[in-house]
């Protein structure tokens, strides 16, 4: 039962989170400014810019759906473990009365 008290710890350094915040600016900045010093129309360069930001936007819907996902099956092993804790614990070998 001492699984069920303990915080699942993830561990990520503020290096990591910088280095990951970073290369999605430098990336971002990157396309950005390669749409806008592209040889071609305001229209398509519109067309371009437009489909960036929706991407960028998928994206984050993207990690936060595969974030809850994960969150969501650690409780539901949790909530698994736990019952079979349970019915361990209450299981006595020695009890003639049990089928």
């Amino acid at each position: 039962m001492s699984d069920m008290t303990t915080q699942i710890q993830r561990p990520m350094t503020a290096a990591f989170y910088a280095q990951a915040a970073f290369s999605f600016a430098l990336a971002l900045v990157s396309v950005t400014v390669g749409i806008a010093w592209l040889p071609m129309d305001a229209w398509q360069r519109s067309f371009l810019a437009l489909g960036l930001v929706f991407l960028v936007s998928s994206t984050f819907t993207l990690a936060k759906c595969v974030r809850d996902r994960q969150e969501l099956q650690e409780v539901t092993h949790r909530v698994d473990q736990a019952r079979i804790d349970k019915i361990i614990s209450e299981h006595d070998p020695f009890d003639l009365k049990q089928p």
